[in-house]
């Protein structure tokens, strides 16, 4: 089975600061760690490639140093990697990223699956992996939290809803996106760093993947970040006080009756 991973290399959101002045994420400093979910995608589609054989293939669009996110991904044991980085990419949405990941996926081309984290823990929308299949044109499945089996028909999941889950077939190749709880990742061993380490990593721009620079970065992004903050909570205690108990029940009652508390 031929499987594709999408990953993406994120701030320890435990670190992550807000610059009260410009409203944006201070980056600077901030430790970086490959998604959490996406590590479970990745875990997935190792057990996948273990039962099933074939090749695991996992990809990222970020700066140069997210290669170190999909090394890490490497010495887990995944068979190669791919960075996507071009200035032409910077700002996208996740509408302009579900597209610049869609062209390199078929660049790529004879897969079977492409597995993805739930959603990103910096911004939470739950939308690229969806919306590269729809870019792509494939069925897909979110919120998975078990893979059944794997048969004629594509893959029996287990999808995850309100007070339950879903028994799905979904043919392939699809697109999945699976949950935290699907399993627990591996850890990276000694032998698979240093392998890692040493495997070349290639590096695709906008004319690698031949894709249309009108819909990239911030030219090909419906929607605009105008402004991250830190929500404050603002409150203000009052002291009652009085002869004795009784007379400062009496003087709290009234206050929340005043108040309309009570």
């Amino acid at each position: 089975m031929e499987i594709i991973v999408c990953i993406k290399q994120v701030p320890d959101t435990t670190e992550v600061k807000i610059d009260p002045e410009k409203g944006t994420l201070m980056r600077e400093g901030v430790p970086s760690i490959v998604n959490p979910f996406d590590k479970n995608a990745v875990e997935a589609a190792l057990q996948l490639r273990d039962e099933k054989g074939g090749k695991v293939t996992v990809i990222t669009m970020g700066p140069p140093q997210a290669v170190d996110a999909l090394r890490e991904c490497l010495a887990m044991g995944a068979d190669e990697a791919v960075l996507l980085s071009d200035r032409a990419f910077a700002s996208s949405d996740t509408w302009a990223t579900s597209y610049t990941l869609a062209m390199a996926i078929e660049k790529i081309g004879n897969y079977d699956l492409i597995l993805c984290g739930k959603q990103a823990i910096d911004g939470d929308t739950a939308q690229v992996g969806p919306g590269i299949a729809e870019h792509i044109g494939l069925p897909q499945v979110t919120y998975v939290q078990k893979i059944r089996e794997t048969n004629d028909d594509g893959l029996v999941v287990e999808r995850a809803i309100e007070g339950g889950y879903e028994v799905l077939t979904v043919g392939l190749p699809a697109m999945i996106a699976v949950e935290k709880s699907i399993n627990e990742p591996r850890f990276p061993t000694m032998m698979g760093t240093m392998k890692a380490h040493k495997k070349e990593v290639p590096t695709w721009g906008a004319a690698e993947i031949e894709a249309d620079e009108d819909k990239l970065g911030m030219n090909g992004s419906p929607t605009r970040v105008k402004r991250i903050f830190a929500p404050e909570r603002k409150s203000q205690g009052e002291m009652i006080e009085g002869d004795d108990e009784n007379q400062v029940c009496t003087l709290l009652v009234e206050k929340l009756l005043d108040k309309k508390v009570i």
